[in-house]
Order: structure tokens, then C-alpha cells, then sequence
């Protein structure tokens, strides 16, 4: 991906979770992978409606700096298992949507059985424990759940989700936030029905051809 065009797209991408209520004040955290050995960061610190292309800090995958002026952003080590981990990604986003992180605050993931959306763009939502933001303890509990999911929420903390796109990583994000919101509103009128097991199976299908099609290509090339 172009070095300018990927600093324009994290901007507008900041911004539109700042816009949405995703995030606030510091929270959350955006990249893109430039290479296949190089990634372009959101600084520590920075509000992302402040945010500007300037400011975003290149990385190695073993998170060296090579560019920029400010210091990465505390949870650039998430990021970067995500990267080590699954080479058909080529963007992630952390957040804290607000009914999501609600969920994981209650100790629940989402379910990918009940929104035909969330079952053919992410499926299931795991739960990954609490571990503490910041630190390698986080993208360690990640680690499980990396190779076969593509959204996660983190106990007590927000959600994080992938993509072959940084606008594939954002629609994940806003989508993990909006089924949150139908599941509340379902289990707050007393029942959730679940999709037929047929349905289920032909939705996960389809969403892991299209899983194994992203690997026929280098993701950053296109993204």
C-alpha cells in the first residue's frame, strides 16, 4: 500500500470511530501493513480526532521504529502478533464501542449464530481474557484465537477486529458494535432465536471461501 494513502485512510478512519462513538479521548488504536515487514501506526497518547498523517509512526513487524517522531501506540504489540500471526490481514483496529465492550465487561462474547451479518463477516466474537493493555500478557491471550477468527472482544477492555482492508478492519468494528446492540435488545425483550443449523453452516462456508481467497495474494499490495 502507497505511505500516503494509508496515512490518509487511518486519519479518516480515526476519525470515523471518534464520530461514531467508538472511541474516546485517547482510546483505541489503528494500522495498516505497509510490507510484508513493515507497518504504519497510530502514536501513543493522541486523540484520534486530532490525529494527523504526520503524526502516524512506522514499524518493523519486530516493532523497531523506522519513521516518525512520536512513540507507537502503547498496544502496537497486539497489532503486531496480529500481523505475525495471520499474513492475509493487512489492517487492524482497536476500539471501544460501547455495547461491545459492555459484553465483554459482563464476560460474554458474541454469538455467530443469530445475525446471518456477524456470522458471514466475522462469525463467532470470542471472549479473550483479561490481560493487561500494554503489555505482552494481551496479545498472548490473544493467541488462541488469532489463526480462525477475525474479531475479538477483550474482557474488560474493547474489541479489536482484522482485516485483508483497513476499510474491511472498519466495517468489522462498526458491525461487532451494531449486532451488540440488536443482541441487547433482544435479550432485553426476553429471547434470542438462533438461525437454523443449515443456515449457520452455509454462512460459515461462505465466509471461509472467501477467508481462503484473501491468501492467494499479498494483502498490503491491494489494501
Amino acid at each position: 500500500m502507497h505511505d500516503a494513502g494509508a496515512r490518509r485512510d487511518i486519519v479518516r478512519v480515526c476519525r470515523r470511530l471518534h464520530d461514531r462513538g467508538l472511541i474516546a479521548g485517547p482510546d483505541g488504536n489503528v494500522s495498516v501493513r505497509m510490507a510484508e515487514d513493515r507497518i504504519l501506526v497510530t502514536p501513543s497518547g493522541f486523540s484520534k480526532a486530532d490525529v494527523e498523517e504526520e503524526d502516524l509512526v512506522v514499524l518493523s513487524l519486530g516493532g523497531a521504529r523506522i519513521e516518525g517522531t512520536h512513540e507507537a501506540s502503547s498496544e502496537v504489540a497486539m497489532h503486531l502478533a496480529a500481523y505475525r500471526a495471520r499474513p492475509d490481514i493487512a489492517a487492524v483496529v482497536h476500539a471501544h464501542p460501547p455495547v461491545a465492550t459492555g459484553f465483554a465487561v459482563a464476560g460474554l462474547g458474541l454469538p455467530g449464530d443469530v445475525l446471518p451479518e456477524l456470522a458471514l463477516q466475522v462469525g463467532e466474537v470470542p471472549l479473550v481474557p483479561y490481560a493487561v493493555p500494554g503489555t505482552a500478557a494481551l496479545p498472548a491471550a490473544m493467541a488462541a484465537w488469532l489463526p480462525n477468527h477475525d474479531a475479538f472482544l477483550l474482557a474488560n477492555h474493547g474489541a479489536t477486529t482484522l482485516g485483508r482492508t483497513l476499510a474491511e478492519a472498519h466495517q468489522r468494528m462498526e458491525s461487532v458494535e451494531h449486532c451488540a446492540s440488536i443482541l441487547l435488545t433482544a435479550r432485553l425483550l426476553g429471547r434470542v432465536n438462533p438461525l437454523g443449523a443449515d443456515d449457520v453452516r452455509i454462512l460459515a462456508e461462505a465466509r471461509q471461501r472467501a477467508r481462503r481467497g484473501s491468501r492467494t495474494a499479498e494483502p498490503w499490495s491491494t489494501a
